[in-house]
């Protein structure tokens, strides 16, 4: 009995080795059971930046993110686009200015307008019957009311009678041939009518403009800086009328509408000949063409104030020479015009002469007289209210435009 019960417990223990050794094998890598595997992560794509600087591999677009991106503000534009929006947006518009051709067209038909009554007078006194003393003497009235001067009115007479009694006719053709011959001789084509701008040497031009009060001085700055900008120069302004108050503004919007740059004092009534000398020396500076130098109007009977633009002009040549002075003399004041000249050019020494509203008055004998009074040539005419209705004097034209 206990033989047979060793027998089980034996059968048993090797029954349950086998189990063991079995469940062991099948657990345990092996021949028999292949190992699982887990599953491989998916190799990461190379970064934006990795692409950029790894060898010349293409940019990947990013992946796309698991879980919704959590909300944020926006994002400026990229800064170069704001460069450029702002660029444009803050760049001014610039004017362009009429060219001197166009100048000159307009000279003529504004001119041949507003001075018809003297052209038209004239020849109809002259072709008329019966030249006697009379029709003379109202030949040279004419011509005196058109402020040509006592002198040069009866020097044009005189002509005229020599040349009517020597051909022995009065046709109009013939008469009006005289008339423009005599008056071209008169106002004198040989002057130099150039402005002075373009650099001498290692500096700018310097032009001064005065005038008396009035005369459209300021403004006729602005316009001159026009026409020079129309011929390629480049310029720079100097607003030395200081007493002003808004002189110094308006002269700064005449140069900004073209793109000119103003010399301007900090504050009003700074005294005049230092905002000029500083002009100049930023002229020099920035190596421009030409510096226009604006000055107060003063009344030519003031002795101080004339006094001050002597100052002016001794102070900015200290610096640099100054190569034009510029006066600008209203067409409609006339003679009082002429002693107004008389006195700005024992002072500061004119060069040339702007008349201003030659387009409104018939009485264009103006140009004569200013040039036989002072020596010097009307270089510049105003013929309106507009931005471009400055031009350059051309004697054949004015004359043309009196007879036409």
């Amino acid at each position: 009995m206990i033989d047979t019960l060793w027998e089980w417990l034996i059968v048993a223990g090797a029954v349950l080795a086998v189990v063991v050794g079995l469940g062991v094998a099948f657990l345990r890598p092996g021949r028999g059971a292949p190992e699982r595997q887990l599953p491989t992560p998916p190799k990461p794509e190379p970064s934006g930046d990795e692409g950029a600087g790894g060898g010349g591999g293409v940019l990947a677009p990013p992946r796309p993110t698991p879980t919704p991106p959590v909300p944020s503000t926006p994002t400026a534009p990229p800064v170069e686009e704001d460069v450029f929006v702002e660029d444009v947006l803050d760049t001014p518009v610039l004017d362009r200015p009429d060219t001197a051709v166009g100048r000159l067209q307009r000279l003529r038909a504004r001119l041949a307008r507003s001075n018809t009554a003297l052209g038209k007078g004239l020849l109809n006194l002259l072709t008329r019957g019966g030249l006697d003393e009379t029709v003379w003497e109202e030949v040279e009235d004419t011509l005196i009311s058109a402020d040509l001067g006592i002198e040069a009115s009866t020097e044009l007479v005189e002509a005229l009678r020599t040349q009517v009694k020597v051909a022995g006719t009065r046709d109009e053709a013939s008469v009006r041939g005289w008339l423009r011959q005599d008056l071209l001789r008169l106002v004198d084509p040989r002057m130099d009518r150039a402005i002075a701008s373009s650099r001498i040497g290692d500096r700018p031009a310097v032009v001064l403009v005065v005038g008396v009060n009035g005369t459209g001085k300021t403004t006729t700055v602005g316009k001159l800086a026009r026409v020079l900008v129309s011929e390629d120069k480049d310029v720079l302004l100097g607003a030395a009328d200081t007493f002003r108050a808004a002189a110094a503004d308006q002269l700064e919007t005449w140069g900004a509408r073209v793109g000119v740059p103003t010399v301007r004092s900090a504050r009003d009534g700074a005294d005049p000949a230092a905002v000029a000398f500083d002009a100049v020396k930023a002229g020099i500076e920035n190596e421009v063409d030409v510096v226009l130098l604006d000055t107060a109007g003063r009344l030519h009977n003031k002795t101080n104030l004339m006094d001050e633009l002597g100052k002016i002009k001794r102070v900015v040549e200290k610096q640099s020479p100054i190569d034009e002075v510029l006066l600008v003399l209203d067409a409609t004041t006339g003679q009082n015009g002429l002693r107004q000249a008389e006195v700005f050019a024992q002072v500061v020494g004119i060069t040339g002469i702007v008349l201003t509203k030659l387009d409104g008055t018939a009485k264009g004998g103006i140009v004569v007289a200013v040039q036989r009074k002072l020596g010097v040539p009307v270089k510049l005419v105003g013929l309106g209210e507009g931005p471009d209705d400055l031009a350059p004097f051309d004697p054949e034209q004015f004359v043309d435009a009196i007879v036409a």
